[in-house]
Order: C-alpha cells, then sequence, then structure tokens
C-alpha cells in the first residue's frame, strides 16, 4: 500500500463518488495562491468556498493552531475551555447575540437553528406551532432535516420521507410570505444572500418585511450567515448592513478561516429553551477550532480589512465589467463584498462549467453556483494586484470558451 501513487485516479478507486474534483490536486498554498503536485501555480478565488477567508498557510492562524496543539486538542462537553469562552465572548460583544453554540458545520448549525425553533415555540405557545419557512433555492447543508429546508429538491429527493411542516416560498417574495405566515409558524430561515442559489442577494425592504411578519407571529427570524458571515459582504455579518436583528444567526465557513468551526448565535431568552441534554456535540467548541478561530476573527474584525472588501468588490466589478464588454458574456454582476457571482447571458446557458473548467486551464480557481452562474469567493485580503493577475486570466479563460 505504501507503494501506491496519490494520484488523482486514485480518487475513484477509493473514494465514495458523491465528488467530481478536478484533475489537479492542490498540496500546498499560500495566500491566495496554490501549488499542484506538478508544482503549476494557480491564482484561488474560490477561497474553499468562502472559507479560506485570510488565505492559505495565513502566519498567525498556523501559529495559533500550533500552540494550542501544545495544550489541549479535544476535551469533550464535560468542561468548557478557554479558547471556547473567549471566542463565545467576542461574538457576543460584536453582536446581538448573547448566547453560542458552537457545532463543527454549518449544517450543524442550522440543524441547531432549526431544532431551537421548534423547542422554544413547544416550550412557550403550543405543540402544534411546528411550520418552518424557507426559500426556493436555499441551501442550509447537507443533514436531513437541513437539506429539506434548504429549496432545492435534487438534493434532498430520493431519500424516502422527509421532515414535515417545512413551507418553500419564492425568494424576495414578501406578498408571498404574509399569505403563508401563520400562528403556527414556528420560524423562518433565510440566507441574506443566497450562495448556493446563484448568489442572490436580498431586497433590503423583504428582509424588514419578514422581521416584521415574525414578530407578528411570534415566530423566530433565522439568518444563515454560513456562507455570508466573517467579513464576507463587508459587514463582520450580512445583517448588520440591511436594518435588521436576527433571533438567531448562524456561522461556518470563514469563522475558522479553513479549520471546520460554526456557531449559532441567539438571545437568551431563546437559548434557555436547550437545557442540559436537549442539543449537544462531541468536538463542537474543541480548543484547536476555537484558538484558530479566535485570531482569524481579531484578523478579521477591523474597520481596515471590512472596508477592504467593499474597495476590492468595487475592483472586481469593474473588470468583470471590461471583460463583458468584449464578450457579451454576462447579463448580470450579482452580490456583496468578495461573494459574487456573474450570470451568463441567455447565448451561454447552462456553460457554468465550461468557464470554470476553462479558468483551472489557466491557471485560476473559480466557483459555480448553479449550471449558469461563475461565482467568486476569494480571501478577503488578496490583493489588488491579484486580483488584476485573476481577471487576466479569466479574461483568457471566457476567450476561449467564446470561441468554441
Amino acid at each position: 500500500m505504501s507503494d501506491t501513487q496519490i494520484t488523482r485516479p486514485l480518487f475513484d478507486q477509493v473514494m465514495v463518488p458523491n465528488y467530481a474534483p478536478l484533475n489537479m490536486i492542490p498540496v500546498r498554498g499560500e495566500g491566495s495562491r496554490v501549488w499542484d503536485q506538478a508544482d503549476n501555480e494557480y491564482i484561488d478565488l474560490t477561497g474553499g468556498i468562502a472559507v479560506n477567508a485570510l488565505g492559505h498557510a495565513h502566519p498567525e492562524l498556523v501559529d495559533a493552531l500550533t500552540e494550542q496543539a501544545k495544550k489541549l486538542w479535544h476535551v469533550s462537553n464535560i468542561y468548557t475551555n478557554e479558547p471556547a469562552l473567549m471566542l463565545a465572548q467576542k461574538l457576543v460583544h460584536n453582536t446581538f447575540a448573547e448566547k453560542v453554540f458552537f457545532a463543527n458545520s454549518g449544517a450543524e448549525a442550522n440543524e441547531a437553528a432549526l431544532k431551537l425553533a421548534r423547542r422554544f415555540a413547544f416550550d412557550n405557545y403550543a405543540k402544534d406551532k411546528t411550520e418552518i419557512i424557507a426559500f426556493y433555492q436555499g441551501f442550509h447543508g447537507r443533514t436531513f432535516f437541513t437539506v429539506t429546508a434548504g429549496g432545492q429538491a435534487t438534493y434532498s429527493d430520493g431519500f424516502g420521507p422527509k421532515p414535515a411542516d417545512i413551507t418553500h416560498l419564492e425568494y424576495n417574495d414578501l406578498s408571498a410570505l404574509e399569505k403563508a405566515i401563520s400562528d403556527k409558524t414556528c420560524a423562518v430561515i433565510l440566507e441574506p444572500l443566497q450562495g448556493e442559489g446563484g448568489v442572490l442577494a436580498i431586497d433590503k425592504e423583504f428582509a424588514q418585511g419578514v422581521r416584521a411578519l415574525c414578530d407578528k407571529h411570534n415566530a423566530l427570524m433565522i439568518f444563515d450567515e454560513v456562507q455570508t458571515g466573517m467579513g464576507r459582504t463587508g459587514e463582520l455579518f450580512a445583517y448588520m448592513g440591511l436594518g435588521v436583528t436576527p433571533d438567531v444567526l448562524t456561522s461556518a465557513k470563514s469563522l475558522g478561516a479553513g479549520f471546520p468551526i460554526a456557531a449559532m448565535l441567539t438571545l437568551t431568552k431563546f437559548a434557555n429553551s436547550l437545557t442540559v441534554g436537549t442539543h449537544g456535540t462531541t468536538f463542537g467548541g474543541n480548543p484547536l477550532a476555537c484558538a484558530v478561530a479566535n485570531k482569524a476573527f481579531d484578523l478579521i474584525n477591523t474597520p481596515e480589512m471590512l472596508q477592504g472588501v467593499k474597495d476590492k468588490e468595487i475592483l472586481f466589478r469593474d473588470l468583470l465589467t471590461e471583460i463583458n464588454n468584449e464578450f457579451s458574456v454576462f447579463k448580470e454582476l450579482r452580490g456583496a463584498g468578495l461573494l459574487l457571482g456573474a450570470a451568463l447571458s441567455e447565448q451561454y446557458q447552462d456553460r457554468a462549467k465550461d468557464f470554470f473548467l476553462a479558468s483551472a486551464e489557466q491557471g485560476l480557481l473559480v466557483l459555480v453556483a448553479g449550471a449558469n452562474v461563475i461565482r467568486f469567493a476569494p480571501a478577503l485580503n488578496i490583493s489588488n494586484e491579484q486580483i488584476k493577475q485573476a481577471m487576466v486570466k479569466f479574461r483568457e479563460a471566457v476567450k476561449t470558451v467564446t470561441l468554441k
């Protein structure tokens, strides 16, 4: 077994086939650059799907991880630990929240949020106050509860009976929500920017309308900020730029800047429904993850970093517009901060993967969001020069696709 070559074909031999990774295998990274096994260099505009908020191998994160690794890795929830308490305190001091629950992934944070909503309604209102309202093209994770709440049936079909009392509506359609919501609704869950669903931004009026309707019907407003949180939109959390405050907020991805960690944030009056034994996790809030997240939080939550995200968005949009003026491949540019989407024009429908593959050939790593949107989610600290270099490569990729 020691003689086995670690190459891309090995994936097909030993891994469950639920992914279709590129042929290249990244082996090391530095900032917004990565190198594959053949030492080919790429500019990374994926950020590990909006995870590597400070790029690859950030020296201060490496130091934080190394220092903690010499002390405690894991203690379980039988005890608390200092890094977890420090991180929880930072999250409480810098958001609306009063209480924090740590998990390991966005799906787990959303699972906790949905369970909390049902438990709070059960404790305080009625046993039949169980309806959860979510939105088409939303994405909340891959557990059976969260994938059912996500508004993409292709991800949840084929696994047997789905969790009940989940209603899906059109995103940004306030009148539809007004008709659907009732006193049997325990929660409305939504993303302030639908990342997987096509990089669709929320209308501020819709967000505020959801808040008012949740208040009217005693339903919890859950903001899934797994992809938008921790500086991604130029705010620490996206809700801060919308004029609304959720009851529950979930965070993951950039929270650990590459190390798996997630958090559910809420108010004490809601958190009190999760009494001892009602919910838990073995690894959530472990010292290693929290030590890295503490350092990532300090580096991201600065006026300079957050303003930089907004400035880099303008540069990205300007350069993408220049490319589009030349090749006419996009019908619109979407998103906020450094979570941006280029929606393909009618002529290039269903060809996002072609642009994705052509970019990789040029030494550029990008994402897709469905078949018709090319998505960019780079490190928040990517340099302006690297953005310009990336767009030179992307122009060549676009040119290649348009000539086919």
